[in-house]
């Protein structure tokens, strides 16, 4: 997800003598509110009109639960085509859909402000509770799609809701930047917004998924240069979701992959130690030694659902991995020791 970000910084020095030009990083229109959101067939449309795709993969029994899933950055509601299945066999429903700016929305590409992809968070969870009256609801956020649910914490929360599934959750933000990184990023952001950046030279790897990641290179829905304003934008929202996390509300379960190279651990550390402690706490972490950022499409994606699965059927029973971090030691981990020497 966070790719692009070490092609910018590459980059910068070719924007020194741009200094005395200062840009403003562009989002999307904002429009007033129009009429009353709608859950059609194959999109629901928000108060001002704003369309979003979304795919729905429903048991075909009873449906025992619901589950609302929000994609990374770049990616679209595809990203969980292999979760939305695995759930529909366990009787749970799963509906994903492309967040603004993202797969088939409008002026995809170009960035949408946070509040507006919390507010759209909270009438999909409201239009789906309408439409599956007393059946508990779960918010899934993968990477961005976590730290947008995370910047929702603190409000009342949607009719129905019952807990949160944060895999491989962004919380990067500027807070837990280098200061020559934020200083770049604002430099970046406010001389060339428009100007887009790859990580394709880069040697990341967010998956060891080969087929998976060819896949999605060759998907015209999955965007691959990202402009440096979207990059701007991302870090305010990860700073809103850190700063949300001690006000997480209800039970969560939060995965990570120790060889993520898209979100460092120390940030990851970070979040945990911020969340709810002692008799507040409701939440899990899971930390899979062999994970990568992209954990429910990795080769062992067969692990994380299993522990999914465990967790939405009863949050408090064991999960399958065994790689659950107790509660004495999540934020003191062997993880978290070594990422804070990183």
């Amino acid at each position: 997800m966070m790719q692009p970000m070490v092609t910018m910084r590459m980059a910068m020095c070719a924007l020194l003598p741009m200094l005395a030009s200062c840009a403003t990083p562009q989002v999307q229109p904002r429009l007033p509110p129009q009429i009353a959101p709608t859950l059609e067939a194959a999109h629901a449309v928000m108060a001002d009109g704003y369309r979003l795709p979304f795919t729905v993969w429903r048991p075909a029994g009873e449906v025992k639960a619901v589950v609302l899933a929000l994609h990374g950055m770049n990616d679209y509601r595809n990203a969980f085509a292999t979760v939305g299945p695995y759930l529909a066999g366990r009787g749970i429903a799963t509906y994903a859909y492309d967040q603004r700016g993202f797969g088939q929305t409008r002026w995809a590409g170009l960035w949408p402000a946070t509040d507006r992809l919390v507010d759209d968070l909270r009438t999909m969870a409201a239009l789906l509770h309408a439409e599956h009256p007393g059946q508990p609801l779960y918010l899934m956020g993968e990477s961005m799609g976590g730290a947008v649910i995370l910047a929702s914490q603190g409000q009342s929360m949607p009719p129905g809701y019952s807990g949160a599934l944060l895999i491989a959750p962004a919380v990067w933000g500027r807070t837990t930047m280098h200061p020559a990184q934020r200083a770049l990023l604002w430099l970046a952001a406010h001389t060339v917004p428009g100007w887009q950046v790859s990580g394709k030279a880069l040697d990341i790897l967010p998956s060891d998924n080969q087929e998976m990641l060819k896949a999605l290179g060759r998907d015209p829905l999955v965007i691959k240069k990202t402009r440096i304003d979207v990059l701007y934008g991302i870090s305010q929202l990860m700073d809103d979701a850190l700063a949300a996390a001690p006000r997480l509300n209800g039970p969560a379960l939060i995965l990570y992959g120790v060889r993520d190279e898209i979100i460092p651990r120390a940030p990851v550390c970070r979040l945990l130690s911020l969340l709810p402690q002692g008799r507040a706490r409701q939440w899990r972490a899971v930390v899979y030694s062999n994970g990568y950022h992209m954990l429910t499409r990795d080769l062992q994606a067969d692990v994380v659902l299993a522990d999914i699965a465990a967790w939405l059927d009863d949050p408090a029973s064991p999960l399958p991995s065994g790689e659950e971090l107790n509660e004495a030691n999540s934020a003191s981990s062997t993880m978290c020791r070594q990422g804070s020497r990183e």
